[in-house]
């Protein structure tokens, strides 16, 4: 039986950090997230999870192929 491959999270911010607390800036910093409209894509882990719900109010998360 073959392995199957570890899902992936294209996430997108959409929103600006201006305004926002200094953890929510570190956090958009710790996912690669440098700019407006720019994507990364991350494996699907529990930690990048964590990360991703609390900015959830900055990103747009999808399901990448």
């Amino acid at each position: 039986m073959a392995k199957k491959s570890p899902k992936s999270l294209q996430i997108t911010q959409i929103k600006s950090a201006i305004g926002y607390n200094q953890k929510a800036k570190k956090t958009l910093r710790a996912l690669g997230l440098r700019k407006m409209h720019q994507s990364v894509v991350h494996t699907d882990t529990p930690v990048i999870r964590g990360m991703v719900n609390k900015v959830s109010f900055l990103l747009k998360v999808d399901e990448a192929l």
